[in-house]
């Protein structure tokens, strides 16, 4: 569990690498694509900072505000975002394909799903009592391998927590648009427990997520936390189609970081803003400067 402050540090941190992802693409110093947490900050505060050192995560093509928030080194993704020989994956996985630890990433939407349901079998099988976290978004939801996925993790009984972020709007598109019903209604015809939450405060996600896996622990039956949430950003690096007004009177309602702050010393705030500036920026540089990953290498 983190103290606000802590908490707070993290959002930051992941805010100001996202933030310079999106400025630095222009300049041509990342390859492929990208897809940015900006406004989704909490989620990942919230949800990893309650898990134990040796819970999986499985997360998807959104996936570097969870590698941050597991503790991540922010030198590495950059590097492996630039192909770079230092990267976290030598410079093979860019940005949607990574791992470190027990942290999985893959950019194939839905399938992720029953791989993380094999995971969490594994563990239950090993009797480990680790558990699974596996983040996907409402997007998810139109592919039919998490509904085969939900179905097998509720019968074997698997130490499973499925996260969704929900942000209303896959790629560019409304959710509203293209669901009919809604998503607690669909995990619950499984047998899955599901806790709903309408907030962007790390706090209160902490606490929930925390009620969530210490319950999966002690029945090892697969729950969901459904966080409905807003991003900010486009969904990759530029195609976004919601008006500026949108985005202004979500960033004046729902910034996960003014809420946290209301809440924390102003000197407190302006000494953790001036280390994370520092932390980011130099994790950039020395990235930048680091070799590039060579036919060998990426072999």
């Amino acid at each position: 569990m983190l103290n606000e402050i802590e908490l707070y540090r993290t959002m930051f941190r992941i805010r100001r690498f996202e933030e310079t992802v999106l400025e630095e693409f222009s300049r041509g110093v990342f390859a492929g694509t990208t897809h940015t947490s900006i406004g989704q900050e909490a989620n990942a505060a919230g949800v990893i900072s309650v898990l134990q050192p040796d819970d999986v995560i499985v997360t998807n093509h959104r996936c570097h505000g969870h590698f941050i928030a597991y503790g991540g080194d922010m030198r590495s993704l950059f590097a492996e975002m630039m192909g770079k020989a230092t990267g976290l994956c030598g410079g093979r996985g860019g940005s949607q394909h990574i791992h470190w630890r027990n942290l999985y990433s893959n950019g194939v939407q839905g399938g992720i799903v029953p791989i993380a349901a094999g995971m969490a079998l594994a563990e239950k099988e090993k009797q480990s009592g680790a558990l699974v976290t596996l983040f996907v978004g409402d997007g998810t939801f139109g592919e039919g391998a998490l509904y085969e996925a939900c179905n097998m993790a509720s019968l074997w009984r698997v130490p499973l927590l499925i996260v969704v972020e929900h942000n209303h709007i896959a790629q560019t598109t409304p959710t509203a648009l293209v669901m009919a019903g809604r998503i607690p209604e669909r995990l619950q015809a499984f047998d899955i427990q599901v806790t709903e939450l309408n907030t962007s405060d790390a706090s209160e996600i902490q606490q929930v997520s925390l009620k969530c896996v210490t319950s999966i622990r002690k029945t090892s039956l697969p729950q969901a936390l459904v966080l409905n949430t807003v991003r900010f950003g486009p969904h990759s690096k530029g195609d976004d189609t919601r008006s500026e007004a949108v985005i202004r009177e979500l960033r004046s309602t729902r910034d996960p970081l003014k809420i946290l702050a209301a809440r924390l010393p102003l000197e407190t705030l302006e000494q953790l803003h001036n280390e994370v500036e520092q932390e980011v920026t130099r994790a950039f540089e020395h990235a930048l400067a680091d070799p590039l990953a060579t036919l060998e290498e990426t072999a």
